[in-house]
């Protein structure tokens, strides 16, 4: 059994900080400078109701933090991170960069595997499927393709173990984004990343879950965010800068930042896009 250091460092150096262990649609590591930008210098409480990669999560270490999604492996493959780092490292390290291995990992019932290896193979499917997409069927089955990578790195013990370590103590729930944002206190910060609001017919990447994020959804996401601000909740959103999302948001500040964008089938697809910021402190 691999023995691994839970507290890394290499040729004396200080360790290097953690970061989203996972490829995601939509990850916020370009935009953590403009994101850093609305959120108050103390965190009394930090809740993610759409948590995704986490890159915002991972560069702020909040003490108190509530994580939450409504894909339900992603979540448990947080939890397995946060508690049992070591058994989804061993469960990784059997795996293989090769597509009739990956068509095998991704043909098993993960409910049926034990937790660690349920874990292992989420995040092996991730680095290793067609651009990083995590997308299911309406049966809730993950399937993606087969990716061409020269050597993906599914296997990496650091940043899994500081990925641990900074989710030591957050609190990480598979919940709907009203019921994780009950949690959150007068005083507290919230960021929420939903899936965006699609710039045209082709663009949608929702499907993360057998149960996609349409308009009705962009609705009660905003009146969520109304009675955050009645709360005295503080709270940043991210969205595509769409009129109807604008128009949902009116009576709240706005920005726009321009993000690249990574997830696309197509290289030209790939670019420069407008994003909204929206704000209520």
């Amino acid at each position: 059994m691999p023995a691994y250091a839970l507290n890394p460092a290499i040729d004396g150096q200080e360790p290097r900080k953690a970061g989203p262990f996972v490829k995601w649609a939509g990850g916020k590591t370009s935009l953590l400078a403009e994101l850093h930008k609305h959120v108050p210098g103390r965190l009394r409480g930090y809740h993610e109701p759409f948590v995704g990669g986490g890159a915002l999560f991972f560069s702020l270490r909040p003490r108190r933090a509530f994580l939450a999604d409504s894909n339900g492996e992603l979540i448990h493959t947080y939890q397995q991170v946060r508690d049992q780092v070591c058994g989804v490292l061993d469960a990784l390290s059997l795996h293989v960069y090769e597509r009739s291995h990956f068509e095998r990992v991704r043909a098993l019932d993960p409910v049926e595997l034990p937790p660690s290896e349920r874990a292992a193979r989420f995040i092996y499917l991730n680095k290793t499927c067609f651009n990083g997409l995590w997308r299911v069927n309406r049966a809730g089955r993950f399937n993606v393709p087969f990716g061409r990578y020269k050597a993906p790195t599914f296997l990496d013990p650091g940043a899994l173990i500081r990925a641990s370590q900074a989710l030591k103590g957050a609190q990480i729930q598979h919940a709907p984004f009203e019921l994780s944002l009950q949690k959150a206190r007068p005083g507290d910060f919230v960021y929420l990343d939903p899936p965006y609001d699609p710039v045209s017919a082709t663009a949608s990447f929702t499907s993360y879950t057998q149960d996609s994020f349409g308009w009705e959804d962009q609705e009660r996401l905003a009146a969520a965010c109304a009675a955050l601000n009645r709360r005295g909740v503080r709270f940043l959103l991210s969205n595509s800068a769409t009129d109807r999302v604008r128009r949902l948001y009116r009576g709240f500040e706005q920005r726009i930042v321009h993000a690249p964008r990574h997830v696309s089938c197509k290289a030209d697809g790939r670019g420069r896009v407008d994003e909204l910021l929206v704000f209520n402190g």
